[in-house]
């Protein structure tokens, strides 16, 4: 008895070494993984701000972001107006004429497209390439005006010039037409003054009565009896610049 036990105690050693030999395989199999869901990354601070709201600016608009908009205006050459942070007319003057430098429609709001316009190089061509490097060019296609020292642009102004009508006010008829051609100034004659067909302010005259001068109404389309009128603050520089036997430049179609 004592034998065969021992000889079964051997054969069931023998036949449990290799079972024994695949336990430690076993052991070292990787862990089942459970899948766990995806856990959101929180988004910094940075692409938080990006996503905000971006303000739009719309005439009778205060505040902060109102005088960066008249200041980076003003250092465009657009606006001369009080740095007072209200949206007020003349400020939307100044904004339209920066949108038609930039060959975009003329509106009251300000968004996005204009903070990135004022990043971008100027696109203003001018109209006389070959011209004086002191002159003022005006634009009947676009209704601006802009004066060149030293050949380059240094003020830009929504304009309205002649609205290309017959007209009869006052005991006076004519067309009302801005002459195209090349002329110079002739005469000056600052502050208010009431002429035959209305007020005008800190006039410069460059063709008989025909003058780029202040005025409290300047509209989006031609709109004079032939003048260039130009919003009152940015006559003001205007008069300042310009002297008598500038040059002045009249090109396109209103």
């Amino acid at each position: 008895m004592t034998r065969k036990f021992c000889v079964l105690a051997a054969l069931l050693a023998g036949c449990a070494l290799p079972l024994l030999a695949v336990l430690p395989a076993l052991a070292d199999d990787p862990p089942v993984q459970v899948e766990q869901p995806p856990v959101r990354a929180e988004q910094p601070a940075a692409e938080e701000e990006k996503e905000e709201t971006v303000t739009i600016l719309r005439p009778g608009a205060r505040g902060d972001m109102v005088k960066l908009l008249q200041q980076r205006l003003h250092d465009r050459g657009f606006y001369y107006g009080a740095m007072n942070g209200k949206y007020d007319v003349q400020t939307r003057y100044a904004v339209w004429g920066f949108q038609k430098s930039r060959r975009m429609r003329p509106m009251n709001a300000v968004g996005p497209k204009i903070w990135q316009e004022f990043e971008r190089p100027r696109r203003l061509r001018p109209l006389v390439p070959d011209g004086p490097a002191n002159r003022v060019e005006i634009n009947l296609t676009d209704q601006l005006l802009t004066v060149y020292r030293r050949r380059r642009p240094v003020l830009t102004s929504h304009v309205s010039t002649g609205a290309n009508v017959h007209y009869c006010e006052a005991g006076r008829c004519g067309y009302a037409i801005t002459p195209v051609g090349d002329f110079k100034v002739y005469k000056r004659t600052p502050g208010w003054e009431k002429s035959p067909l209305g007020m005008m302010f800190d006039s410069l005259y460059f063709n008989g009565g025909i003058a780029m001068h202040g005025s409290s109404v300047v509209p989006t389309k031609p709109s004079s009896h032939g003048c260039v009128r130009v919003p009152v603050p940015t006559a003001v520089r205007l008069y300042e610049m310009v002297q008598v036997g500038e040059p002045v430049y009249v090109r396109g179609k209103s």
